[in-house]
């Protein structure tokens, strides 16, 4: 999920830095960060929903997590992710090149997607496929989150391993959530261009920094203070440096 993250936020914020530079990129060069941005972007609620299961594994059925949870296997669901989320996609890519001419592949373009793919029929297309896939995402959080809550009330001696995974998934709730701001997202961006006219490069900038890098922005930050040996060493680095500050306010200065 990290890595996902990393390579989408580097094309999403390369494609705005180009777009506020030059305004209009070539279009061949437009469509490929755009499927890049995309299907980064819908991988990370399939992510979600992969380590949901995986933590549902854990503690509903602990004495079959290390068969089911192999090096091996995990690279199997890896690819399986890849392949679903770039698999309803790449058709856009097949379908512009089928009904525009080659020389629309030459032309320049302000880098939207709706730009470049602008077929009506992959906009609904695209509609489709979103509902689908994080409802599908909802419902596994949904289901994991309560078998693993009543798994928690039944085995006593496994409260506490279990309520990190409850809390681990209302985390991957909430992270959901806030990648539902996307389908929101045009709408919200068009109602504040009627009210701010002249505004829409602001508009925009605010809405991808709300979107796009806030939720990617949680995760190492979530991930990394629950961490036990990160959590140690950055407390110890904090305590030192407080340590060090108070020690140069209370040791007088000598001038020789």
């Amino acid at each position: 999920m990290v890595i996902n993250d990393a390579i989408q936020l580097t094309v999403t914020v390369t494609i705005f830095v180009l777009s506020y530079i030059f305004y209009k990129i070539n279009v061949s060069f437009c469509c490929f960060l755009i499927l890049v941005a995309v299907f980064t972007t819908r991988n990370t609620p399939i992510n979600l929903a992969s380590m949901a299961i995986e933590r549902y594994i854990a503690i509903c059925q602990p004495l079959r997590h290390s068969q089911i949870c192999t090096v091996r296997k995990t690279y199997i669901v890896i690819g399986v992710i890849w392949f679903i989320c770039v698999a309803p996609d790449i058709t856009d890519l097949f379908v512009t090149l089928a009904t525009e001419s080659l020389s629309f592949f030459h032309e320049s373009v302000f880098c939207l997607r709706h730009n470049v793919f602008k077929d009506p029929i992959l906009a609904y297309k695209r509609q489709a496929f979103d509902i689908i896939y994080f409802s599908c995402v909802f419902l596994t959080l949904l289901f994991t989150y309560f078998r693993i809550l009543f798994a928690a009330r039944a085995v006593s001696t496994e409260k506490m391993s279990a309520q990190r995974a409850r809390n681990t998934i209302l985390l991957h709730g909430l992270q959901l959530a806030m990648c539902l701001l996307s389908y929101i997202s045009p709408s919200v961006e068009l109602v504040l261009h009627l009210i701010f006219p002249g505004r829409i490069l602001e508009i925009r900038f605010a809405n991808y920094l709300v979107v796009y890098i806030l939720p990617r922005f949680l995760s190492p930050i979530i991930y990394g203070v629950r961490d036990k040996k990160f959590r140690k060493y950055f407390k110890m680095y904090l305590l030192s440096n407080g340590c060090r500050k108070k020690l140069k306010k209370v040791t007088p200065q000598h001038k020789d």
